[in-house]
């Protein structure tokens, strides 16, 4: 009987461990149940859609000048503007510029937060207090407030400059969110059993930790992107932009003094902007729930 049990002590119990496609899966069943994640879906890929075919399905080149000012109609389905460039042609080609900005913002945001944040959160201690000391400074004084002081003190104009800026400005909310995940994970017991095995920080840190906190940071960063995409938008509507983009705060700058009398001029920029920030908010909200990841606010 003894040796029986021993015997069964010895043979290993399998334990199932779904495949990343599984997991994809789960996730894409779950989305599918709200109808706003889908809608919110739906809107993101068709904003992606058109920016990438932007070439295809735009009747002119956003540079080319016609008559200024012409209402809507079959040839410019969105009218024209005060320089008479097809209007419909500037809103498809600032919505590559949107995706950019607001991609390009989260990636830095997330090379920069993520390493902020698992660095406090696993060494604490001393660290933890400088750091967070300085994400506390940050997080006082509005992001917009900060953008604004940035951009006009090196007078910038290029939208590549104020990507960067915005990503180097914009981490601390995602590093003090990746900084708590890191607390509470640093304690648990697959953590302390890979430590007594004699495995570096840096191994705990990328193969045992880090994987366990993706799903919070992929929802923070699909819900910042509409956020950046609305910082470019009010940096270039106050006049921070490069002016020969066809950005949509560009458009709106430049719409702004037609608003009553050429409402078109504004009109479709703006709704551009709204529908991308509501597609890829309902989208973030989705992905939060299907993740299971608990609601932080800003």
């Amino acid at each position: 009987m003894a040796n029986s049990l021993s015997s069964e002590s010895a043979v290993k119990t399998k334990v199932y461990k779904p495949s990343r496609a599984t997991r994809l899966f789960t996730v894409w069943r779950k989305l599918r149940r709200s109808k706003l994640s889908v809608t919110g879906f739906g809107i993101v890929l068709f904003i992606v859609l058109v920016a990438a075919l932007a070439p295809m399905i735009t009747p002119y080149d956003p540079k080319e000048l016609g008559t200024s000012r012409l209402p809507p109609s079959m040839e410019h389905p969105f009218g024209t503007d005060s320089r008479g460039r097809d209007m419909f042609s500037l809103v498809v080609y600032g919505a590559r510029i949107s995706l950019y900005v607001g991609v390009a913002s989260v990636i830095i945001e997330m090379l920069i937060g993520v390493s902020f944040g698992m660095i406090a959160g696993y060494f604490g201690g001393l660290i933890d207090e400088l750091m967070m000391r300085i994400t506390d400074v940050l997080m006082t004084i509005p992001t917009l407030i900060l953008l604004i002081i940035a951009v006009a003190i090196f007078e910038v104009k290029s939208v590549h400059i104020i990507v960067l800026i915005m990503g180097l400005i914009g981490w601390p909310f995602m590093a003090r969110v990746v900084r708590s995940e890191f607390l509470s994970l640093r304690e648990r017991t697959y953590v302390e059993a890979a430590r007594s095995m004699g495995a570096s920080s840096w191994r705990i840190i990328v193969h045992h930790i880090l994987p366990n906190t993706l799903s919070t940071v992929i929802v923070l960063a699909t819900m910042d992107i509409p956020w950046y995409i609305f910082y470019e938008a009010s940096l270039t509507f106050l006049g921070f932009g490069d002016p020969a983009s066809p950005s949509w705060g560009v458009l709106l700058e430049r719409g702004y003094d037609f608003a009553r009398t050429q409402w078109w001029i504004i009109t479709f920029p703006g709704l551009a902007l709204f529908f991308t920030s509501l597609g890829f908010n309902l989208f973030g909200d989705g992905l939060r729930d299907a993740l299971d990841v608990k609601e932080t606010a800003r």
